[in-house]
C-alpha cells in the first residue's frame, strides 16, 4: 500500500489582493514522482510556494506525514524535510559552487550526513566534482540547474519540490537531468515536480496534475492523461 507523503487540501493562495489559486487539491506518494502541469501563468509555482512556505497560504490545508504543516516557515519545513529548488536556480552567483551545497545543508537535519551527502550529489553530478571551487555565476545554465538542485538534496530532503527544472535550458541538458530525477526517484526520493515541459513531466511521473487558470483541471496516471484528447490539443500539441 503506497503511503502518502504530503496533502494538500482545498489550497487558496494569492499576491496582494489577488487570487491565484482557488482550491487546490493535490497528494504527493511517498517514493513517486508527482507533476505538476500547465500553461504559463496557470498558478504552478504560486502553489510549490504555499506547499513550500515561500508565500503564506490563504485558506486550506496543508499535510506532511499527517501533520497540519500549513503554518510553517520555510525554515521550519526545511528542518521537517522538505526541500525547494526554486524556479530560475537563485544561486549565490558570487560564492562557490562547494559554498552553495554548503548553504543547503544548514537544516539540523543535514549535519550529520554532511559528507555522505556531499559524495552523493557528486556521484550524481560529477562536472560539480571539478567546478567545485568555480564561482556559482560563472557556470552555464546547466550547470547552474545541477547546483540547485544538489543544494536541495544536501538537506537531507524527504521531498525534493522543483519548480520549472527545464526553463532556458537546451535540450541534450535537460534530458540529462530528467535522467537524474528518474535516478532519484529510483531510490526512493518523493519528488514533486513543476514543469512546462508537458511530454518529459508526463515521461517521467507516477502521476500528475494539471492546473488552469489556479483550479484543479484533470488528475490521473502519465498515460490516462496522455490519452485525453483536450490534454493532447491543449499541452502536447498533438
Amino acid at each position: 500500500m503506497s503511503e502518502t507523503l504530503l496533502k494538500v487540501e482545498g489550497l487558496e493562495a494569492g499576491y496582494g489582493e489577488v487570487q491565484v489559486l482557488w482550491g487546490v487539491s493535490l497528494a504527493a506518494v511517498r517514493g513517486h514522482l508527482t507533476a505538476i502541469v500547465g500553461a504559463n501563468g496557470a498558478g504552478k509555482t504560486t502553489t510549490l510556494r504555499a506547499i513550500a512556505g515561500t508565500i503564506a497560504p490563504w485558506r486550506g490545508r496543508i499535510l506532511f506525514e499527517g501533520d497540519d504543516v500549513t503554518r510553517l516557515s520555510t525554515h521550519e519545513k526545511a528542518e521537517r524535510g522538505f526541500a525547494l529548488v526554486p524556479e530560475g536556480r537563485q544561486l549565490f552567483t558570487t560564492m562557490t559552487v562547494a559554498e552553495n551545497l554548503e548553504l543547503g545543508a544548514f537544516p539540523k537535519r543535514a549535519a550529520r550526513a554532511y559528507a555522505e551527502r556531499l559524495d552523493q550529489v557528486f556521484t550524481l553530478f560529477p562536472r560539480l566534482a571539478e567546478r567545485q571551487r568555480q564561482l556559482a555565476g560563472t557556470l552555464s545554465g546547466g550547470e547552474q540547474q545541477m547546483v540547485a538542485i544538489a543544494r536541495g538534496l544536501m538537506s537531507n530532503p524527504d521531498i525534493l519540490i522543483i519548480d520549472e527544472m527545464s526553463l532556458g535550458l537546451a535540450p541534450v541538458l535537460v534530458y540529462q537531468l530528467f535522467q537524474t530525477l528518474k535516478k532519484l526517484k529510483d531510490v526512493g526520493l518523493t519528488i514533486l515536480l513543476v514543469e512546462q515541459n508537458v511530454h518529459l513531466a508526463l515521461a517521467v511521473s507516477d502521476y500528475a496534475y494539471v492546473i488552469a487558470e489556479g483550479k484543479l483541471f484533470t488528475e490521473g496516471r502519465p498515460a490516462e492523461l496522455s490519452a485525453m484528447p483536450e490534454i493532447r490539443r491543449a499541452y502536447l500539441g498533438l
